[in-house]
């Protein structure tokens, strides 16, 4: 039985849905989504295992795509997708999977281009830790190893006064570490990809991310990439509702 998942609907125009990453509710998305309501319906929707979202298990990649693919009937049938890092690895394998989205818009993809000097099953480290009942320890695990925090930050983050809610999502990281796979962005994979395609990536952030959404753009048939200098990992309104706004409309 498929659960029933969360969302929010906003606005009225050519639809948008948005999709959330790791450690993201769609609070995380709020503030776009009412910034691209202006011109569109936008769905801000809580990723299955996490907010008000229901689960089921077991998990898979697949389960996710096909949430995915209900809420985009729900709006018509068609519609395009924005995702946000772990969420944007989401849509892209949505988007290869076949589902109906008319325009595809990417923030750093957390995939690499460069080949990794080890494959490391993150997913299946993950699992252990969360159904040892160490969540806070699966936090850690992935700030460390799969988001690259300096051990400073990371013991900072121990008294954060989100740190509960970050344990009440250590499940779903699981999840996220699958969407992920081994971190290569596989060319072969979206090389066919026909969707319009624009990939973003914040010039402060990572630096792997930007050669990432490069070779994307240059990749799939009809590809953009856009590098949004100055700007950090956030979903910040201001920074990335005109550039969305832009290639939505056109």
């Amino acid at each position: 039985m498929r659960p029933r998942i969360a969302f929010d609907r906003l606005g009225d125009g050519p639809p948008i849905i948005i999709v959330v990453g790791a450690f993201n509710t769609r609070s995380t998305g709020a503030a776009l989504a009412t910034a691209l309501a202006d011109t569109h319906t936008v769905i801000n929707y809580d990723r299955r295992g996490r907010g008000e979202s229901g689960d089921s298990q077991p998990y898979a990649v697949e389960r996710e795509i096909e949430d995915l693919d209900g809420l985009i009937r729900e709006v018509g049938g068609t519609a395009g997708v924005f995702g946000f890092s772990s969420g944007a690895a989401l849509a892209l394998s949505a988007a290869s999977h076949g589902l109906s989205i008319s325009k595809l818009a990417l923030f750093d993809l957390p995939l690499r281009v460069s080949p990794l000097p080890e494959h490391i099953d993150h997913a299946a480290a993950l699992d252990e830790l969360v159904r040892a009942g160490r969540r806070g320890d699966a936090v850690e695990y992935f700030q460390r190893r799969m988001v690259g925090l300096p051990e400073p930050v990371v013991a900072q983050l121990r008294t954060a006064p989100f740190r509960h809610a970050l344990e009440a999502m250590a499940h779903t990281l699981v999840y996220d570490a699958k969407v992920v796979g081994d971190g290569q962005l596989h060319l072969d994979r979206v090389r066919d990809l026909r969707v319009p395609t624009l990939a973003i990536a914040a010039g402060a952030g990572h630096p792997f991310m930007r050669e990432t959404a490069e070779t994307l753009a240059r990749t799939v048939q009809q590809g953009r990439a856009l590098i949004l200098e100055g700007a950090t990992h956030d979903l910040v309104p201001e920074i990335l509702a005109p550039p969305l706004l832009q290639f939505y409309a056109t």
